[in-house]
């Protein structure tokens, strides 16, 4: 079995209508967003072995805030992919991670995320800005991943909803 969680980037400004999307930093909504979630993460046990990220500065922002909070102490791989990545190209990129990894974390963007977790696990689930899904896998390795909804919706959670 393998953990999945999904987190989508904390909410982002747009401020500066000059800044490429790209490079758009998190509003002070998402610097309060991100570090919550990371707590959440330590709380319930499921910090990553692996967390990687969309390089967009608002998910590195966002992946930075929430391991720091859940004092993950690996490196945060950056990969270019996942910027407006499709769930097949979520799906390669997780078919590359390296064995021993238990539980990985993605950090990206909609709409590939939410229809990642609808492919994985079958059911539609709302991913605002700095919502977590936490998804089990009946995988023995991550290179048998597939697009086939055998994942189980473990978790959901949004920051509006906690407390």
């Amino acid at each position: 079995m393998k953990t999945l969680l999904v987190l989508r980037h904390a909410k982002s400004s747009w401020n500066d209508p000059a800044l490429d999307d790209h490079e758009r930093p998190l509003n002070k909504r998402g610097r309060r967003d991100a570090p919550r979630m990371g707590e959440l993460v330590r709380e319930y046990g499921l910090i990553p072995d692996v967390i990687i990220s969309s390089d967009a500065v608002r998910a590195r922002l966002t992946a930075e805030a929430v391991a720091e909070a859940a004092r993950y102490a690996g490196a945060i791989l950056l990969d270019p992919h996942l910027y407006m990545a499709s769930p097949a190209d979520i799906l390669s990129l997780l078919r590359t991670v390296r064995e021993r990894a238990e539980t990985v974390m993605i950090v990206g963007h909609n709409p590939g995320l939410e229809g990642l977790v609808a492919q994985l696990t079958g059911e539609w689930q709302d991913l605002p800005t700095a919502a977590l899904a936490q998804i089990v896998l009946p995988i023995d390795q991550w290179r048998d991943l597939t697009r086939s909804p055998r994942g189980t919706l473990m978790g959901h959670w949004r920051p509006k909803d906690l407390t």
